[in-house]
């Protein structure tokens, strides 16, 4: 294979997945990882993928855009339900406290909470609430604050204040985005706040994320690695993040 036709192989792989690592292009294309990343650095000085450590990912992956709600809901919707599923195979006993995060994964795993068993659940979601409000098995306390049409959630000082009065079992948090180097990361700054105010009151913390957003970055980091002690996620994730994810001591659930 010429170098044109390979450094064409490496942009549309980055392209269609978001992120590649180095040693997975080498066993793809069958060239040494040293090729690899003369490759990427090449590809970065013509501007067509941007370097990471271990791989590289798409110039467009580092975005301060966030779709609303609805579009949101229908990406990746196989993917989320299936990590919803598993994600409830993490919840406490009965009498547990759950704190769930506005999102449409973890709107998933309010609407397959199970009837059998009394919980205490704690969320700044809007929808989450109007899904758990009538449900005889939840004892629902809804977060104040300002609601953001884009997510529909809770924000701001009033809703961090609340968070640090409180301590519960487990925490399913959302993210945008998640690379093992920079950590879990937002667009808006008043739901990274939110989001880190969550995981400090939680004694577990599980991540509900699909393989789309790992590999990608957005402006606001709200935690790394060492905070997340769970990542529920889908069988797309790249094996080799696996590993590094793992290496980092964060259990990754594959749904």
């Amino acid at each position: 294979m010429y170098a044109e036709e390979r450094q064409a192989a490496i942009v549309g792989k980055v392209r269609e997945q978001g992120r590649v690592t180095v040693s997975g292009i080498a066993t793809d294309l069958g060239v040494t990882t040293e090729t690899v990343r003369r490759d990427l650095a090449q590809l970065e000085r013509a501007g067509l993928l941007r370097r990471v450590h271990g791989g590289a990912v798409s110039t467009t992956a580092l975005t301060v855009i966030e779709p609303g709600v609805a579009e949101r809901d229908a990406t990746q919707a196989d993917q989320k339900d299936r990590i919803a599923k598993a994600a409830i195979e993490l919840l406490p006993g009965s009498g547990g406290s759950v704190l769930l995060d506005a999102g449409t994964t973890t709107a998933r795993i309010a609407s397959l909470l199970p009837v059998d068993r009394q919980l205490v659940v704690v969320t700044n979601a809007v929808p989450i609430a109007a899904r758990l409000g009538a449900s005889d098995s939840v004892r629902l306390h809804l977060l104040g604050g300002r609601v953001r049409g884009e997510t529909q959630a809770a924000v701001g000082d009033q809703t961090v204040r609340l968070l640090t009065d409180l301590r519960v079992d487990l925490a399913f948090i959302g993210t945008n985005a998640l690379t093992v180097d920079h950590g879990l990361t937002t667009p808006d700054t008043d739901e990274a706040a939110v989001k880190r105010a969550m995981i400090a009151a939680a004694h577990q913390v599980v991540v509900v994320a699909d393989s789309s957003k790992i590999g990608r970055e957005h402006l606001v980091r709200f935690a790394s690695l060492d905070d997340v002690d769970v990542l529920v996620t889908d069988d797309e994730i790249d094996p080799a993040v696996v590993r590094e994810l793992e290496a980092r001591e964060v259990e990754v659930v594959i749904a």
